[in-house]
């Protein structure tokens, strides 16, 4: 196993030198102590400024508020709903900022917020927390979006909303309590609450994030599945989702249907093209309930590429970063780079061993150009940071183990760490615990190191 204080990419020789993120350039020799070169120095327990509970592991200098725990009171004194997932930061005045949070609840017994379901017995959702980044507290928080369904990541769009997923398809049936539709994409708006109706034209199959080009106001989207598309969705207006569009699947020019999940050497190139999904909603028309992967049979037939459960996506300087979590030899994770301008897919980085990476999800693209991932796997769970000189390094690690406090009891350093975004000034790092709920607010030197 290798030793991930050390690793580089794999085919550094092979990478090209012209990408914002050089992730294949392994311009650092192998042994160069990494607390020189990309990271922060080893992790330790931090106290929580909120609590006093050592929540997390950090390096030296840095220091974090926890705050929208589950059961904590919203705006409307409605209890914070479970299951922390997805999120992204937007800038609200001076000092401020917005989040909004999905919450990756199932069915569950019933909207969180009746007054914005789309589907009143369905648990999932989004709440829209306010954070004052100067005194590094919560303001407010309040229900934004429910009556969704395994709501687990989504997407930044450039006009200020959300795009939140919805990770299931589903429909009413004899056996089932629900009353639409379910495997769409909603959008948030960051000062309102959203309108409960799914933007149905970008697909509905197991949604995981989105990234948006802010040059073309093109939507990616990615599909956690075991065989996942990656898709793009063209607005006939740009920044009005809403009114329509068409879908495509990605596909490699000259490989027709090509497998990406293993025997792809980091570093590997493609030029690619896109096929039509003439029915985005064809999971749910009567001759095809039983498809559940009806977009990918579709844009597969036509020759689109495979991919290993795909999750988190993320626009940074005109490419498009988004993470197949098992895939790769090891089945620990890849991570892809699409450039729309050159109509180029390119493998950045490929993990050996859970040692190294394991099964990364959510990730963000830092603003000092270094990529943050937040890892899913079976073990303890950790923030790493991906830096532009290709090494690996931790940041974080989930050290929540509660007796009684904030109504909780258990230890959960193995519950996974989602929702990595910054604030706007990059001062602040903000991320969820998925349980037992809690958002994290992480500040500090990050000019020191490469995120």
């Amino acid at each position: 196993m290798l030793d991930r204080r050390t690793f580089l990419l794999k085919g550094a020789a092979a990478a090209s030198a012209v990408v914002p993120l050089q992730a294949c350039l392994g311009r650092v020799s192998v042994g160069t102590p990494l607390s020189r070169v990309a990271g922060y120095g080893p992790l330790r327990p931090v106290r929580d400024r909120t609590t006093q509970l050592p929540l997390l592991l950090l390096p030296g200098g840095f220091s974090y508020v926890s705050f929208g725990w589950t059961g904590d009171a919203l705006l409307d004194q409605t209890p914070t709903p479970p299951l922390h997932d997805g999120m992204a930061c937007f800038a609200a005045g001076p000092d401020r900022v917005r989040l909004v949070r999905n919450h990756e609840i199932p069915r569950g017994d019933g909207a969180f917020a009746p007054a914005l379901a789309y589907d009143p017995v369905a648990g999932g959702g989004t709440t829209t927390v306010e954070f004052d980044t100067r005194r590094g507290r919560l303001l407010r928080a309040s229900a934004s979006l429910a009556g969704t369904i395994r709501n687990c990541a989504g997407g930044a769009t450039p006009w200020g909303s959300w795009l939140t997923c919805e990770e299931a398809v589903a429909e009413p049936a004899p056996d089932s309590p629900l009353r639409k539709t379910h495997g769409w994409v909603f959008e948030v708006p960051t000062e309102a609450r959203a309108v409960a109706e799914p933007l149905r034209a970008m697909g509905c199959f197991v949604h995981e994030a989105v990234a948006v080009d802010p040059a073309t106001g093109i939507v990616y989207e990615t599909e956690d599945q075991g065989e996942a598309g990656f898709y793009r969705f063209i607005p006939r207006e740009r920044g009005r989702l809403a009114a329509g569009g068409s879908l495509e699947m990605l596909a490699v020019k000259g490989r027709p249907r090509l497998d990406t999940r293993k025997g792809q050497p980091s570093g590997t190139t493609y030029a690619v093209e896109w096929v039509r999904i003439d029915d985005p909603e064809r999971a749910h028309h009567d001759q095809t309930k039983q498809d559940k992967h009806g977009v990918f049979t579709q844009g597969h037939q036509q020759g689109g590429a495979i991919f290993a459960r795909l999750e988190g996506a993320w626009h940074g300087e005109g490419r498009i970063y988004f993470v197949a979590t098992s895939g790769g030899d090891a089945e620990r994770g890849q991570v892809w780079e699409y450039e729309p301008a050159a109509e180029r897919l390119r493998l950045v980085f490929e993990s050996p061993g859970a040692d190294v990476l394991d099964m990364p999800d959510n990730l963000c693209v830092s603003p000092r150009g270094g990529l943050v991932l937040s890892e899913d796997g079976e073990d303890l769970q950790l923030v790493r940071g991906l830096t532009t000189d290709g090494q690996i390094f931790d940041f974080a690690q989930n050290n929540v183990v509660l007796h009684g406090e904030r109504g909780f009891s258990g230890d959960y350093r193995r519950s996974e760490i989602a929702g990595v975004t910054f604030s706007p000034d990059g001062n602040w790092l903000f991320f969820n615990i998925q349980t037992p709920g809690i958002t994290i607010a992480v500040t500090g030197p990050w000019k020191r190191g490469a995120l």
